[in-house]
Order: C-alpha cells, then structure tokens, then sequence
C-alpha cells in the first residue's frame, strides 16, 4: 500500500515545481495528485517535464483530477454536455500523461458548489443523468486504458454505500473504479458513533471496484444540530476507524494508494503522522 498526498502540489498541473515535488519526497509520500484546470492547455514538452520531475523525486501519478464543477448530474444538457466533454479531453490528457485513472467527480445540482446538497441530489432522474455521464466517459477511459474513479458524498447523488453499489450495477462497465473515502459518507449520528460498520459497509459492497482511497478524518461538533468537521486523523476527537479501514482495503487491495488530502500544508505532517499510527497499528507496511 501507498501512501500519498492531495496538497503540497497546488494549483495547475502545468505549474508543478522541483520545490513542490521535493517537499511531497521529504515528508515521505510517494505520490501526488494533479489537478488539471484545462485539458486543451499544455503539450508533449510539458507532459515530459512533470514526468520527469516525479521520478526525479521517486513519486508516482496515482490520479488527476479535472477542474470541471459539478454539472455531470446537471439538468441543464448543454451544461452536462460541456462537462462530460471536459472529463472526456480530461482522460485523454492523463491517458498522455502515463496516469493510471481520473476522476469521476459526482457533482450536485446546487449552484454553488460540486460537494453541497440539493433537494434533487437523490431523485432518480439525477441518478439516471450520472449515469449516463459515466457511460459516455467511461466509453472513452476504456479506450484510452485508464480507469474513471468516482468517489460519493452525502451531500451528492451517491449518498449512501448502497447507492454507490446501484451506480455500479447501473454504468457496468469495467472501466469505471472506486475512490473510497468514508468520512464523506458520514450524515448522522448513528453512522458518525460507529464508522466501523460504514467502512465495511462500503467495502463488502465494493470491495472488487476500488481503487483508491482518500485519508482524512472527522468530529462532531457541539451544537443542537449534527453537524461534522474534519479532522486531523488520530486527533483524540477524531472519529473514524482509520485502523479497521486499512486493515481491510490492504486485504483486498494491497496495492492501493491511500491519500492524505484536504488539510493546508502546516497541518499535513500531523495527519500523515496519524495515518501512519492507525497503519502500525492494523499491520500495515507502506511500500
């Protein structure tokens, strides 16, 4: 299993520097994502400098990530249309760059964000709209011989491990893959008091799609109302079974890359520190 890193490396994959791979080397993490704003900007030169920049460094290219919002689910085709169009140049372009997936991200109906809920997130006309999203990019990540990976949020239209599992079943094509990531799955009380559950949830109903995983952590904060926080993981109000999830993915993806993401740079030794312990603990060697 390996462990990565979703910050350090910010901004457009064209602006990557020496600096910025050095540091993801030096805190010991042997990849890196890359986000890519434009898929029409950059050519062979580029693709071969950031190339060699990474192996320069020891690290590898586990996944890209497209700037392209949420509109996938949209109900507005032209909208949908031009998305599934950027995510489609997308695949191409990390196809070039010798990445193995890309993103597949499932977006919302709210006009304000990709990861913020809507009423219409969880009708079965959103539902069927990704679905037809996927088919149509998955077509072209098989043809490039990458996976597309979706990940799933409470706030989007995969709120629920099962309705990832219906997502699958729906698309069913081999090309698409899952991006685990719990903590985004976490929408009451219930599930925020035993995550263990969640986690084997989502793994016995996934367990032959996934692909990778998001590291990251979470809390309840006081209030009248549930509400969550991220949080460093192993803080001692973190909540998340970090040591049952590793323990199970390197059972039955070994081979994985487990991805410390959404902290600011200052606080990303920490939570690489905790991830770290929750491995010791469960028996897990990074390689």
């Amino acid at each position: 299993m390996l462990l990565g890193v979703a910050g350090l490396v910010r901004g457009d994959w064209l602006d990557v520097t020496t600096d910025q791979a050095k540091k993801v080397a030096d805190h010991g993490f042997v990849s890196a994502l890359l986000t890519i704003s434009d898929p029409s900007k950059g050519d062979d030169r580029d693709i071969q400098r950031v190339r060699s920049l990474y192996a320069e460094h020891g690290l590898n290219m586990p996944m890209t990530r497209g700037g392209y919002g949420g509109g996938l689910c949209s109900d507005d085709e032209a909208q949908r249309k031009w998305t599934v169009d950027f995510l489609t140049d997308t695949i191409r372009l990390s196809a070039k760059m010798g990445c193995p997936t890309t993103y597949f991200r499932p977006g919302s109906l709210n006009p304000n964000g990709a990861w913020l809920p809507h009423p219409e997130n969880r009708s079965d006309a959103t539902f069927d709209r990704l679905v037809d999203s996927a088919k149509t990019a998955c077509a072209v990540a098989e043809s490039e011989g990458i996976k597309l990976v979706v990940e799933s949020g409470v706030v989007c239209p995969l709120y629920t491990p099962q309705r990832v599992r219906d997502f699958f079943d729906a698309v069913s094509m081999p090309a698409l893959g899952y991006n685990m990531d719990p903590v985004n799955l976490v929408g009451s009380l219930d599930i925020a008091y035993d995550t263990t559950s969640l986690i084997n949830e989502c793994i016995d109903l996934m367990a032959d799609e996934i692909v990778g995983c998001d590291a990251k952590d979470f809390t309840i904060v006081d209030a009248l109302l549930p509400h969550f926080e991220e949080e460093i993981i192993g803080a001692p109000n973190a909540l998340l079974d970090n040591v049952t999830l590793l323990k199970r993915l390197n059972q039955i993806a070994p081979d994985i890359t487990v991805t410390v993401e959404h902290y600011p740079d200052e606080k990303i030794p920490a939570a690489a520190a905790g991830i770290r312990k929750a491995a010791d603990i469960a028996g897990v060697t990074w390689d």
